[in-house]
């Protein structure tokens, strides 16, 4: 018995360390340690940033860590099962899940829980459930299928690149509603995204660019919520204690950390100075224990998994794996764009949104998205690297048959 269980472990060891024309690795094996290095930063970094809130809502200074420690173990178990799902079977339910998606944005307008003047949660018993993070995951999957059956009617008229944002337009009321701007602009940059990479025409592309940013600067216009963060972002010290409160306290955390920071656990802003410290702000208390070195390595780790996705994309795409190879680059887009979001809202580079830094923010449903969308990039990962392996064996079988054989067989026709 021993024997057999030894045998398993050594076949699963090869499959995940040997790479061979036969025999390719099962998965990226540094995409997965760039994963649980950026989980086991943002552990550390909630777990030092949330303790002061902890202690004042319930005098737990560990009641954030154990809930963010929950959230990482069941992402793992996510993880491993969303990798053992071919990605046919995401293909063939996407839009059920787009449909599931826009039923929760609604449910949330109808029976949500109201926080910070914001209609984004679904309490479903102790669990928070905030639909518009699992939207950016369908929108991936939609454009993705949208793409493998219409990518030459998106290339060559304008018909096929309008079709998808009918549905962006209703996922976008239904963020706007609640409201949630900043969900809404992922989600425009996600599917602009993906349609330019697929070669749309550049006259449609600039077009629809130009009238949805528009659309957005209107709606900042229109809201004086939005116009005080607008303006808070231009000139912060303008209202420091008012508008700006938020981006000021960040930017002395930055201002405090200098190069190698006050050391780990002595942020001083985390003391209930600056709100939000443990979810949309993390960067500030990471740049203020850490400093400019801690940052730096952050967002370094951050660009690499970026860049390993949009690879992984691309390869699948070159593989002919159409629907798999967008579907890796809208989340390397995904990432890309709400890792610059969060931390320029931080520094004061950019106006200030509710996204969370991938991996390293604490947050439930944030986590489980994205814990979904690294376990659909390390799936296609590996039916790459198998549809190349069968590549290479076909291609090898399909040799000429050498001299010697040739003549042998001359030989026995001759014969016959």
């Amino acid at each position: 018995m021993f024997r057999a269980i030894a045998a398993r472990l050594g076949n699963l060891y090869q499959s995940l360390t040997v790479e061979s024309e036969t025999h390719p690795r099962a998965y990226d094996r540094s995409f997965l340690v760039l994963v649980f290095t950026l989980m086991g930063i943002g552990l550390v970094i909630v777990a030092s940033a949330s303790m002061p809130e902890g202690i004042a809502l319930s005098a737990d200074p560990f009641r954030f860590l154990k809930r963010h420690l929950i959230y990482i173990i069941l992402c793992l178990f996510i993880l491993a099962a969303v990798v053992s799902i071919p990605i046919d079977h995401w293909h063939k339910y996407t839009p059920v899940i787009l449909l599931l998606s826009g039923l929760g944005l609604l449910a949330v307008l109808v029976i949500g829980t109201e926080v910070n003047g914001s209609l984004r949660w679904l309490r479903l018993g102790p669990l928070n459930i905030q639909p518009s993070e699992f939207g950016k995951l369908s929108v991936v999957l939609f454009i993705s299928s949208y793409l493998m059956r219409r990518q030459k009617e998106v290339i060559d008229t304008i018909k096929g690149f309008i079709k998808p944002l009918v549905v962006l337009a209703i996922l976008a009321m239904l963020l706007l509603l609640q409201p949630d701007l900043g969900s809404t602009v992922v989600i425009v940059v996600i599917m602009m995204g993906m349609l330019f990479i697929a070669n749309a025409r550049m006259i449609s592309f600039v077009g629809i660019a130009v009238a949805l940013l528009s659309v957005i600067i209107l709606l900042i216009v229109t809201s004086p919520y939005r116009m005080a963060r607008v303006f808070g972002f231009l000139d912060p010290w303008s209202d420091p204690f008012g508008r700006s409160y938020q981006l000021t306290q960040s930017l002395m955390a930055f201002g405090r950390g200098g190069w190698f920071g006050e050391g780990l656990g002595n942020s001083v802003q985390k003391l209930e100075y600056l709100p939000e410290a443990h979810t949309d702000f993390i960067m500030a208390i990471l740049a203020e224990e850490l400093g400019f070195i801690g940052v730096s390595i952050v967002i370094i780790l951050e660009f690499v998994l970026v860049y390993k996705a949009f690879s992984i994309g691309k390869r699948a795409l070159e593989k002919n794996l159409i629907f798999s190879g967008y579907v890796a680059i809208g989340i390397a887009i995904w990432f890309a764009f709400q890792t610059a979001v969060n931390i320029g809202a931080a520094s004061g580079i950019a106006p200030t949104k509710g996204l969370t830094l991938p991996l390293i923010s604490y947050g439930g449903s944030s986590l489980i998205t994205i814990a979904i969308a690294v376990g659909l990039v390390l799936r296609i990962d590996f039916e790459t690297r198998i549809h190349s392996a069968q590549a290479r064996i076909t291609k090898k079988n399909k040799k000429k048959p050498s001299v010697a054989k040739q003549a042998n067989e001359a030989v026995v026709e001759n014969n016959e």
